[in-house]
């Protein structure tokens, strides 16, 4: 049984992830493609320092938030059967995964049959293939099925993808971390590919890594309401800005000047930032979240978390370019895109889900995996 507040904390932290994740995708500097190690190539300024800081620096441990909630949550489960646990998955997990990658592809199609939305999609190169082909309609057919079933248009889906992945691998997840001896190996491995950023098949290392951290957190009763004195959360919140703040000085600055080793450095940075963020955000914002959770108007937010989570990608990413070009006579314009867009695209999202939710509760359910029906 999970404790009132730990359970209010579960979920504004997966509200709070969602509505970050829309941020870091309306990023809008000239090299868009964000990785650890990415270099802006561009001026900089205090609204390039300001976005990179943000959205590649201080908000990047929302990802891993979901993957340690999702683990501490599937492992308290353990007295259900597997196959109970695991037919159940399919249908809250694999079902949404296919329809929304369904409908992403099928609305960016769509999109490309309009002059004005195709020039946005072709300047976004998020569905191209190669250097000759930037739009679905370009796809062969095995393509396209490989787009829908593996590579999402609506990119942000991959976290489904895998964390499913690991819900049917979960017995030997929580054998490898629970064994005296195993977990030792396992996370030595994953902690690797995790700095590495690396993976193989369907298996990547920032998920595997911190989806096996809250089963091992939950296995181990790890106290993760009050922080041990290493764990004092205004410390690693102080750690928290001043890595970011460093990682994007070197983005910008230190590429002519050390050529790859920048990338070495911003990686490791960028691991640091991650596990900082994440133990200053959970133990060091529990008067924000007692607060939030005991306004109604925020938990009925908070209820739409996966229709932000579905919907908000690649509309986002398409409308950048868009907003742009109505906008650029404005003074810092970029800035005030980089903030206002995402807010626009949360509120859109969330007035379709509460429409769909109200007129058709059962698609709703569909959509959802069962989510966000009160």
């Amino acid at each position: 049984m999970i404790p009132n507040f730990q359970s209010q904390k579960f979920r504004f932290w997966s509200f709070v992830s969602m509505v970050l994740l829309v941020f870091v995708h309306g990023y809008n500097l000239q090299n868009r493609y964000m990785q650890p190690w990415t270099m802006p190539w561009e001026p900089l300024t205090p609204t390039s320092f300001t976005e990179y800081f943000l959205a590649n620096g201080i908000f990047r441990f929302r990802i891993p938030m979901l993957f340690i909630i999702s683990g501490y949550l599937y492992a308290l489960s353990d007295y259900k059967p597997y196959k109970e646990r695991t037919t159940k998955r399919l249908r809250t997990l694999l079902l949404p995964y296919l329809i929304w990658s369904a409908v992403g592809f099928g609305i960016t199609w769509l999109f490309e049959l309009v002059p004005y939305t195709n020039a946005l999609i072709r300047e976004s190169h998020i569905v191209q293939i190669d250097d000759n082909r930037m739009l679905l309609h370009d796809y062969k057919w095995y393509e396209a099925l490989v787009r829908w079933l593996l590579v999402p248009v609506p990119y942000q889906l991959w976290f489904i993808r895998v964390l499913l992945i690991y819900n049917i691998a979960y017995p030997a997840i929580r054998w490898c971390v629970t064994n005296r001896i195993a977990k030792w190996f396992f996370f030595t491995i994953v902690i690797f590919l995790w700095i590495n950023t690396a993976g193989f098949l369907l298996v990547e290392g920032e998920g595997l890594l911190f989806f096996s951290l809250g089963v091992w957190i939950q296995k181990t009763d790890f106290n993760i309401e009050t922080p041990k004195r290493w764990l004092n959360p205004k410390v690693w919140a102080c750690l928290l800005v001043v890595l970011a703040a460093v990682k994007t000085w070197i983005a910008f600055r230190l590429p002519p000047l050390l050529g790859n080793f920048t990338g070495l450095a911003l990686t490791l940075l960028h691991k640091c930032t991650i596990i900082s963020g994440l133990i200053a955000a959970w133990f060091g914002c529990n008067g924000i979240v007692r607060w939030c959770m005991s306004r109604s108007w925020f938990v009925w937010l908070s209820a739409f978390s996966f229709i932000i989570y579905a919907l908000h990608a690649p509309l986002v990413a398409f409308a950048i370019d868009g907003v742009f070009a109505i906008t650029n006579q404005l003074p810092f314009y970029r800035i005030l895109d980089f903030v206002l867009l995402p807010v626009a695209v949360i509120i859109l999202t969330i007035i379709i889900g509460f429409i769909i939710r109200s007129i058709a509760p059962k698609l709703y359910s569909l959509l959802t995996g069962g989510r966000g029906l009160q």
